[in-house]
């Protein structure tokens, strides 16, 4: 799945065009490697995201096309 949609879908970010300009701004790195939004996401994957002075990290548990919004958070894992 691409980065951008994968963001979308665990609700880490709200809306895919966001995602897609904080990869093309070089906010979102997956596994310490600054990454495009067309990265392909695979379980296991560790990414970690800036919000202006916020660092959220997060490691990829599962993935899937649909998911509701109570199950959005079952998708990842905060990392400390």
């Amino acid at each position: 799945m691409r980065l951008d949609k994968f963001l979308k879908i665990s609700r880490i970010i709200k809306r895919r065009t966001v995602a897609n300009e904080a990869c093309d701004a070089g906010r979102v790195e997956v596994n310490d490697k600054p990454a495009k939004a067309s990265h392909d996401v695979k379980i296991g994957d560790k990414i970690a995201i800036r919000f202006g002075d916020k660092m959220t990290a997060v490691e990829v548990l599962a993935i899937k096309e649909t998911v509701r919004k109570e199950e959005a958070a079952s998708l990842y894992k905060l990392m400390p």
